[in-house]
């Protein structure tokens, strides 16, 4: 009898399990439907001209972008300030420029991507300037230390990303210079989308990882190679720093110095032409 009793509530747990399994999942796709209808109706809200102006005069790439790209980036911008909280520190009071202009950036990731706009990201905070953190350290000696650590730019794993509104505008500025801090840390937050923080964004054909893979490793290991041996790099050092910083630099470079990342690492160059389903060195002409 106990044996049956047992063997009855295992039974039942394992049917409430397939039922609550079938109501999660009507009541997941019932949740994507209502959100994919939301984010559909902000996608065809009229742009604000105020908005449109701050991106026309703060992000520079964005008119070299063709036009059929500019109206997606304006649909998604959209969303990203609808479900996107800003938070401002230090002082500074976030304004819609201030909005506007990260989300033009952030988005700029997402042309012609099945997204879900950044699913990790709840919150963005914004400095004025660099801005300070405390770090801690062990020395040589097993003694552990703590400094102020300059920083202009950090992805958080809790779901934030933090910047500094000085360099968004400065490196806005110059597209040309492959260095882009909005690029580099929203290229992060793709990164981590798949759970781990280590070169890998997802993907749309599984099957293109080995390939990914092969080629980033590649690339990576020459440019810790070229650092190492003190050899002058196209790529900034920083990115030698582990897969994630390789990542995230060679993101910036895609976006702003294309052609000659295509020139030095053309595979590579290949590879993110297909993560981010877009060209620039057709646009950068």
């Amino acid at each position: 009898m106990q044996r049956l009793l047992i063997d009855s509530v295992r039974a039942w747990k394992e049917y409430v399990g397939r039922q609550s399994a079938i109501v999660n999942g009507a009541s997941g796709r019932m949740l994507r439907f209502i959100r994919n209808r939301r984010r559909k109706r902000y996608r065809e809200t009229p742009f604000p001209s105020e908005w449109l102006a701050f991106i026309e005069r703060n992000v520079p790439l964005f008119l070299r972008l063709p036009s059929a790209d500019r109206q997606e980036l304006l649909g998604h911008i959209q969303v990203f300030m609808a479900e996107k909280h800003f938070e401002g520190c230090g002082g500074l009071e976030i304004t819609d420029e201030i909005r506007v202009t990260i989300a033009a950036q952030a988005c700029l990731l997402l042309l012609h991507r099945r997204t879900d706009y950044y699913p990790l990201l709840s919150s963005i905070l914004v400095y004025p300037g660099m801005y300070k953190v405390p770090v801690s350290f062990e020395t040589p000696e097993g003694i552990v230390e703590e400094e102020l650590d300059e920083r202009i730019g950090e992805t958080w794993a809790r779901g934030s990303v933090v910047l500094s509104w000085e360099d968004i505008m400065s490196d806005a500025a110059d597209i040309e210079d492959g260095l882009n801090v909005t690029i580099h840390e929203f290229a992060h937050q793709l990164d981590e989308e798949n759970g781990d923080a280590n070169g890998t964004p997802l993907l749309e054909d599984p099957g293109r990882y080995p390939e990914w893979g092969r080629v980033m490793n590649k690339a990576y290991a020459k440019l810790q190679r070229d650092v190492r041996k003190g050899r002058p790099a196209f790529l900034d050092e920083y990115g030698a720093t582990d897969p994630a910083e390789f990542f995230a630099v060679v993101t910036e470079c895609f976006f702003e110095q294309p052609s000659e990342l295509r020139q030095e690492y053309p595979e590579l160059y290949e590879q993110l032409k297909y993560c981010f389903r877009q060209d620039p060195v057709e646009y950068h002409r």
